[in-house]
């Protein structure tokens, strides 16, 4: 069985993000990017399944940039068997990365298409979503434990409630939460075979995908400073203070 993987390249999450100066969008020159990391659990997934046998190939795409290429390499040494670019310099919004997505899958035919929950750029949480949508496939969001067994997926996913255990019939999408597991890191022998494995590239009008946007971003705005604590002298000092001086946000 095939396991498709999606990855994005993302602002770094050790970076502390800065406005551009005319609001239209945040800092990236000189800003260090890494893969999104709820894709590196989904793609660490999707190794351990190959290693246990249960999957024959896995899957890397990514869409973006041609910088998007230095994420599937690192996918490439965590594991992963090929990668497909899909190149576009257009701001990719969510329902287009799904319609790219349910091209690739249609063209790839997996038997599971394994995603990151969310982006942490955008923290949009509709990709899986919609891709599965588009595909008419069964969908488990929110993974915190996965195992394919007879041509199903047995999802255990946390809510509010507690575990909710979801039984899918494959193929299917599945995306992950931070309890899945905890991705490897690549080793440099690892690092240095993916440094010379192909990488196929795409464009969006091959899989027939218009990636014009269609949402306009007007202005981005820093969150305002928060003020400054300040030591009170009792406990009812600190009770009157909440009382009077603490805000529900």
């Amino acid at each position: 069985m095939k396991i498709l993987v999606s990855v994005k390249r993302v602002i770094d999450a050790t970076v502390k993000i800065r406005l551009r100066a005319d609001g239209a969008g945040v800092e990236t020159a000189g800003v260090k990017f890494s893969i999104n990391p709820f894709d590196e659990i989904a793609l660490e997934e999707a190794v351990r399944l190959k290693e246990r046998g249960i999957a024959s190939e896995v899957l890397a795409v990514s869409m973006g940039a041609a910088a998007c290429q230095e994420t599937l390499r690192h996918a490439l040494a965590l594991g992963a068997d090929r990668a497909v670019l899909v190149e576009s310099d257009a701001i990719l919004e969510p329902l287009t990365v799904a319609k790219l997505l349910a091209a690739l899958t249609r063209r790839e035919s997996p038997g599971l298409v394994l995603m990151g929950k969310q982006a942490i750029d955008g923290d949009e949480n509709q990709c899986g979503q919609m891709l599965a949508g588009l595909l008419d496939w069964p969908q488990a969001s929110f993974a915190s434990k996965l195992e394919l067994k007879d041509g199903r997926a047995l999802v255990a996913r946390e809510t509010e409630q507690g575990i909710e255990r979801l039984d899918l019939p494959l193929p299917a999408v599945v995306t992950a939460d931070l309890r899945l597991n905890t991705p490897r890191f690549a080793t440099l022998p690892k690092i240095m075979q993916a440094r010379k494995k192909p990488i196929e590239r795409l464009d969006p009008a091959a899989l027939g995908v218009d990636p014009t946007p269609r949402l306009e971003v007007l202005k981005l705005e820093a969150p305002p400073a928060r003020r400054a604590g300040r030591m009170v002298d009792s406990v009812a000092a600190l009770v009157e203070a909440l009382r009077t001086e603490a805000r529900v946000l």
